[in-house]
């Protein structure tokens, strides 16, 4: 059986401010709704993720189902949208599904995988929550006008984790108006078990929530830093290619592959900052099949490495060490070439050169090498 997870993000949420739906609002670098993904993302025991989408927001879409992601059109209202996410799961394989807020970034993975574990033992619907521990009133006019007992009460959080099958049954058999799943869960009649929820697991509402939100995130981020270096010397050809561009020259660079030295430091770095080796590790030069690869091969497995592992690739820098040929004219393109081959937006890719002031083999022109340095964060 697999657990699929269901993120709610069709509302307007325009009481944080900002101008714009809260999910679509930065925190920590980029949009709450991204924060949210990752961390269902970074749970080995997610399977698929659906994302359910205001009509407005459709446009997004295509990014989001470029990733794998399942996208369906939000309702009115908060159940028609629960709904339209589940039955965009139907096919998906899942017999289990956690309905999560986008707008709670801050859900650990202690949390997530505490509601996996209990649909695994066999309930049929589980949520974390929070037991209720001031003191509760009643206003009127501005003015205290009554006090309510707390015993017994809790404060309810997401994801809220259900057999797939009898949550559908649920949704479809409630006339609607519930303040979440779990209401309508136990309108079908299923019994909900209720787990340890967490403080950081906040629904984000107004906008001073934005400031605790990116407290905690940051303080939850891991980041990377990795290096490469490569070298790659002067052969028989008229071009060399450097970041993924061919640039006319009166000689070659020997290599078993392309000899990219630019895509190669690149690649080197993001392995680096993974703890996991270098090209020669994952593609031996000793295997015949990688003669004369194109380097975006390697790029790319790195950076599919690193989502695998819960990284996104924030930035790269790299500069090509050479007395000859020019690199500035071709350094815009080498940028948009990086840049499509990492997946990341040409603003975070940076190609420069210099050179060896005539000293060593780069200095004597006997070939080219490169030094890298690539930035990995999670969630």
């Amino acid at each position: 059986m697999t657990t699929a997870a269901l993120i709610v993000a069709a509302g307007r949420g325009l009481r944080a401010g900002g101008g714009e739906p809260k999910q679509w609002r930065p925190i920590a670098g980029r949009p709450m709704v991204e924060h949210t993904i990752a961390a269902f993302q970074a749970v080995p025991g997610i399977g698929q993720i659906a994302l359910v989408l205001h009509p407005d927001d459709m446009h997004r879409r295509t990014d989001f189902e470029a990733r794998g992601i399942l996208v369906a059109t939000g309702g009115a209202e908060r159940a028609a949208s629960v709904q339209s996410g589940l039955e965009a799961l139907s096919d998906s394989g899942a017999t289990r599904v956690l309905i999560h807020d986008a707008a709670r970034p801050c859900v650990s993975a202690t949390v997530i995988e505490s509601v996996i574990g209990a649909l695994e033992a066999g309930a049929l619907a589980a949520a974390p929550a929070l037991a209720v521990v001031d003191a509760l009133w009643t206003g009127e006019n501005g003015k205290v006008s009554g006090t309510r007992d707390r015993t017994g009460l809790f404060r309810a959080q997401t994801p809220q984790g259900f057999d797939l099958a009898a949550i559908r049954a649920a949704h479809a058999a409630h006339p609607g108006g519930a303040a979440d799943d779990v209401e309508v869960a136990r309108a079908y009649g299923l019994d909900v078990a209720m787990l340890p929820g967490d403080e950081d697991n906040f629904k984000v509402t107004l906008a001073q929530d934005f400031l605790r939100a990116e407290n905690i995130l940051r303080g939850k981020m891991d980041v990377r830093l990795g290096n490469g270096f490569d070298v790659h010397a002067f052969g028989a050809g008229d071009h060399v290619t450097l970041c993924g561009v061919q640039v006319p020259h009166g000689r070659g660079l020997v290599g078993h592959s392309d000899a990219d030295v630019g895509m190669h430091a690149v690649t080197d770095a993001i392995y680096g900052a993974l703890a996991q080796g270098d090209i020669g590790r994952h593609f031996p030069p000793s295997d015949p099949q990688w003669k004369g690869a194109d380097s975006r091969v390697f790029l790319r497995h790195a950076v599919d490495l690193a989502r695998e592992m819960g990284f996104r690739l924030t930035n790269v820098d790299c500069t090509l060490i050479c007395e000859a040929p020019k690199i500035a004219p071709h350094a815009e393109a080498m940028c948009a070439a990086m840049a499509a081959a990492l997946g990341i937006e040409q603003s975070r890719v940076s190609v420069k050169a210099t050179t060896s002031e005539k000293l060593g083999f780069t200095g004597r022109g006997e070939g080219i090498a490169a030094i890298a340095t690539a930035t990995l964060v999670a969630p």
